[in-house]
């Protein structure tokens, strides 16, 4: 069955102040992820923390390899943003699930409907295909 994003997940996701993971969040200023990025942490007020494959800190913050990289100190993540290909990110979503995420979120282009049920089945929120920097206009963000 093919993924339905709830409105009502979406609001409370961008509007509850939390920790997301941005995977894929490089200091490369033409991916989208580079100014999403800034969205999240300066409009949502929401902390960041950048997860790329060389660790590098990005908008001040500090970077890490991997997922499972992110100290404890740093966790719960509430919300696992994903701006990776749609190929790469069940094992992203894997990862979340095993670290105790609580979301989700896929950006825009990003699908993989069976990944996206493996996080619902685990008790996870999911977003997929959309970008929150695109709604936040709907929600008056």
């Amino acid at each position: 069955m093919a993924h339905v994003n709830d409105p009502a997940v979406i609001e409370r996701l961008m509007r509850t102040k939390g920790r997301w993971a941005i995977v894929g969040l490089t200091t490369n200023e033409w991916r989208a992820a580079y100014d999403v990025s800034l969205f999240i942490r300066d409009r949502l007020g929401m902390e960041i923390i950048p997860v790329n494959l060389p660790g590098d800190p990005v908008h001040g913050e500090t970077g890490y390899r991997t997922l499972g990289d992110i100290p404890a100190e740093k966790r719960p993540i509430d919300v696992v943003d994903c701006f990776v290909n749609s190929q790469k990110v069940g094992s992203v979503v894997d990862q979340s699930i095993a670290m105790g995420a609580k979301a989700v979120w896929l950006q825009l282009g990003v699908i993989d409907e069976a990944a996206a049920e493996r996080a619902k089945a685990a008790g996870l929120d999911v977003v997929m295909n959309a970008c929150p920097a695109q709604l936040a206009w709907k929600y008056q963000l």
